[in-house]
């Protein structure tokens, strides 16, 4: 929300928006705006220009290799990165693991993992989900047994997002089954290359991306890759995963798809005059303005409580219900702009020029539709969302 930027919010923004307009390829930016998204390789050479800079990890402390930027610079940030379209800092890297270090690793463990995890050495997935217990996490039953300094790891996970590029894996595993669900939770972090890990490839609905299952047999995993304390890494979970609800609420990049929904829409002509001036359609673009507005105004609000100190507890939920509402709408008005063109759904690199007669923009607009109906339900499906806030919110 520029109307609150202080004269030196405004310095800096400027500076972070001549950045990404003088260092992003156009190459990264296309593939960020068509969803065809970057390889490993072009996400580790961006990688190094933003950590050349300073800019790799904008959430984390100084003393472990970050920005020291404020709440509201790193709120700048997200905004100009997305109106820029590029990529994230490093998925899981940045947003969850480097934040689980800081706060619940030991000393070992931040020396050696934190300043991996930052300049792009260590690619990380998560491994919280399994075969029936997904949005009700605390049910998870992949059992990590100790025997001696070991855990052995038995079970398996489902969905984990860019596995194919990952190093290492942070999860949550079952090592007590005597108390309530949420007791007996452990977090351990293991390689990738573990003996005994084998993965099943899942394509999702646009063709495009791939997750995985996860299967765990004997996997062995040393005592010192425990993260905080045995059986207590239900508060672990709940803490990144409120950082995850944060994330997915996705304020700024929902506002860069409705500047190119619009941009689309005006240059899309129908009869004799631009689609977006449709009534209609300029109708229903209006309404999800409106309620795009009116999250980031609430986004706002709870980050920068001067009560919360930028720490979002249940009310985060809010945030992530509206904002993948929000983003659906928008890729379905993005398909309503593409018509009859959206049938297609090519793996090209299309123009990002919108007055393309070729209506290249098309297939991206179909592969975006596809694939954003999964974002209501990872993260805490919308329905478990709704009991969160119905109970902790408003305490019925």
């Amino acid at each position: 929300m520029e109307a609150f930027d202080t004269p030196e919010d405004r310095k800096f923004r400027l500076e972070v928006r001549q950045f990404f307009k003088d260092n992003l390829p156009d190459i990264i930016r296309q593939s960020i705006m068509t969803g065809l998204g970057v390889d490993r390789k072009t996400h580790d050479e961006w990688n190094a220009v933003m950590h050349k800079r300073g800019w790799a990890a904008p959430n984390m402390p100084k003393e472990y290799g970050g920005t020291a930027w404020t709440l509201k610079q790193q709120y700048i940030f997200d905004q100009e990165r997305c109106a820029a379209w590029a990529p994230t800092p490093l998925i899981f890297n940045i947003d969850m693991v480097g934040p689980m270090f800081v706060k619940y690793g030991t000393d070992k463990q931040k020396a050696h993992y934190i300043p991996r995890l930052i300049d792009g050495r260590d690619h990380w997935c998560q491994g919280f989900s399994e075969p029936g217990s997904g949005s009700d996490l605390a049910s998870l039953k992949c059992r990590a047994e100790r025997k001696g300094d070991r855990y052995i790891i038995n079970g398996s996970k489902i969905w984990q997002t860019v596995v194919y590029d990952a190093d290492m894996m942070f999860g949550l595993f079952r090592t007590d089954s005597s108390g309530r669900k949420q007791q007996g939770i452990t977090v351990l972090i293991l390689p990738m290359s573990s003996k005994g890990l084998s993965l099943r490839p899942i394509v999702l609905l646009d063709g495009i991306e791939r997750v995985a299952q996860c299967t765990f047999e004997d996997v062995e995993v040393p005592v010192e890759n425990l993260i905080g304390k045995e059986n207590e890494g239900w508060s672990v979970a709940k803490h990144l995963l409120t950082l995850e609800r944060l994330g997915i609420a996705e304020v700024a990049p929902s506002k860069a798809s409705l500047k190119r929904l619009k941009e689309l829409a005006m240059a899309e002509v129908r009869g004799n005059a631009p689609l977006g001036r449709d009534p209609t359609l300029l109708a229903d673009i209006a309404a999800v303005e409106a309620d795009l507005e009116a999250l980031e105004a609430t986004e706002y609000r709870f980050l920068f409580d001067p009560q919360s100190n930028g720490e979002l507890g249940p009310e985060s939920s809010i945030l992530k219900i509206n904002g993948t509402l929000v983003r659906q709408r928008l890729s379905e008005l993005q398909m309503r702009v593409a018509g009859p063109f959206a049938q297609t759904t090519g793996m090209d690199l299309p123009t990002m020029d919108p007055s393309d007669p070729n209506r290249a923009y098309a297939s991206w607009s179909t592969r975006f539709y596809l694939n954003y109906r999964k974002i209501s339900i990872y993260g805490g499906s919308n329905e478990i969302q709704r009991g969160i806030v119905a109970k902790a919110v408003l305490g019925f």
